[in-house]
């Protein structure tokens, strides 16, 4: 693996816990407090939590290897990446990954493949990314 990046880390699944705790407490401030509705809450929010992270660790992460280049579910063989210096975007380049648009905190990369299209790619930090892929693609 030459470059890899998470869509997503575990902690929001500390969210529901967090929460139930502080409904707990105010409501134990506030008059008498319920554990097993609180608990019950608490156990809700973990697991919709857990859903929502591992969506997001599915459809935004970044594996390049020397092989291929994955961007969320999509894959492109690196041996189809023509160049990915001096690319420009144009207008409606389809986005890996499956998305309308480059995911949130990413920065578009645009990637020119061998029959001539541009496809656009994304990182977070697209500059060690591009450092990675300048190591597989010698063009």
């Amino acid at each position: 693996m030459l470059y890899r990046e998470s869509g997503s880390s575990w902690w929001p699944l500390l969210w529901g816990p967090a929460f139930a705790v502080a409904g707990y407490l105010i409501e134990l401030i506030t008059g008498p407090a319920s554990v097993a509705l609180w608990a019950i809450v608490g156990l809700v929010l973990t697991l919709c939590a857990v859903l929502w992270v591992n969506l997001r660790v599915k459809t935004g992460s970044i594996v390049l290897t020397t092989e291929e280049a994955q961007f969320g579910r999509e894959k492109v063989p690196v041996a189809m990446i023509e160049a990915a210096e001096d690319v420009g975007a144009p207008t409606g380049a389809k986005v890996l990954g499956g998305g309308w648009s480059v995911p949130k905190g990413t920065t578009a990369v645009p990637l020119r493949l061998v029959d001539g299209t541009v496809v656009l790619g994304w990182a977070r930090d697209p500059e060690a990314f591009l450092a990675a892929l300048r190591r597989v693609v010698r063009r």
